[in-house]
């Protein structure tokens, strides 16, 4: 066996007879003397380790949301407009079925308020209210309102379009593409002609006295009643409520519906049917005092059936 590669540093001269005899003093010193050479840097490459991302790779919060476009589906029946996400999550929506001259938008990220079915929609200043659904809609989700097609709905969707609901805002959206709006506007027109412009809401017109795009004629109420105490002031379909402990009121935006003797107010409160219904009775008491009234009143309210008397404002 070549001891050279056993003992990697063996010098050439331990050859010497000589110094054979020096072997066991000289190879250990050299073991740990001239063959402890420093050793080298590591290559850092032959260890195992976790090497970085490129600075290209994907991270776990570099995936944001798409951004929006409108996209049309149009139908036999129905056409409809939708602002939707690339992944298909729809934010927006216009429809209208054909022939019916009626509008409806949804909201997908709207919450259904119990006392409110107004919802604005439109662009710039030209801005319409529709009657929204306060229990929500159930198939698309959010909140739908609907009502007819306004004379002003080429400006309504002329530029980037905004929804508000309560205090709930959606938008300022991207405008709609110029063709698809113009399809919309087409399929929207297919219908009945157009309400005339005497049927179209004044803007100076309170919106309490406006329902399904009309003008109510409603006489403006005062209603009172005891045991216990309450109160409500009746202006076209608003019915504000009042009690000794909230004096100052609470609106409830109520659908009104006339009836032979009177009519009726129904809508929420709380989250709870609210319902006000008045029908002629001459001589109505409010059991505190001598004066009648005209009419007499039921109200429902947080589940409470109660009693009182009305009379014009």
């Amino acid at each position: 066996m070549n001891r050279a590669m056993v003992y990697p540093c063996y010098p050439a001269f331990a050859e010497d007879p000589e110094l054979r005899n020096l072997l066991p003093i000289i190879v250990p010193a050299m073991l740990l003397g001239a063959c402890d050479r420093p050793e080298g840097p590591r290559n850092e490459s032959t260890s195992p380790s976790v090497e970085a991302p490129p600075s290209g790779a994907p991270t776990a919060d570099v995936a944001k949301q798409a951004e929006a476009n409108w996209i049309l589906q149009s139908g036999a029946k129905v056409t409809t407009v939708a602002l939707q996400t690339q992944t298909g999550g729809r934010i927006m929506s216009l429809t209208c079925a054909s022939g019916e001259n009626r509008l409806q938008i949804n909201v997908s990220g709207f919450t259904a308020i119990g006392s409110e079915d107004r919802l604005s929609f439109g662009s710039g200043g030209e801005v319409e209210a529709f009657v929204a659904d306060f229990r929500g809609d159930r198939r698309l989700g959010g909140v739908s309102a609907e009502g007819a097609v306004p004379a002003n709905f080429p400006a309504l969707i002329g530029g980037p379009v905004s929804a508000s609901y309560g205090a709930q805002t959606s938008g300022p959206h991207p405008a709609i593409p110029r063709g698809i709006a113009g399809s919309l506007v087409a399929a929207c027109r297919s219908g009945p002609p157009a309400p005339t412009s005497a049927a179209i809401p004044d803007r100076s017109v309170s919106p309490c006295l406006m329902q399904d795009s009309q003008q109510l004629s409603v006489q403006p109420l005062r209603a009172i009643g005891t045991e216990p105490f309450w109160a409500a002031r009746i202006d076209g379909r608003c019915v504000t409520y009042s009690h000794p402990e909230d004096q100052q009121g609470i609106r409830v935006w109520a659908r009104f519906t006339p009836t032979a003797q009177g009519g009726v107010w129904s809508g929420a409160l709380g989250g709870r049917q609210f319902e006000l219904r008045t029908r002629t009775a001459p001589g109505c008491s409010d059991g505190m005092s001598d004066k009648v009234y005209p009419m007499s009143v039921e109200l429902l309210v947080n589940g409470e059936q109660r009693k009182g008397c009305a009379e014009p404002l």
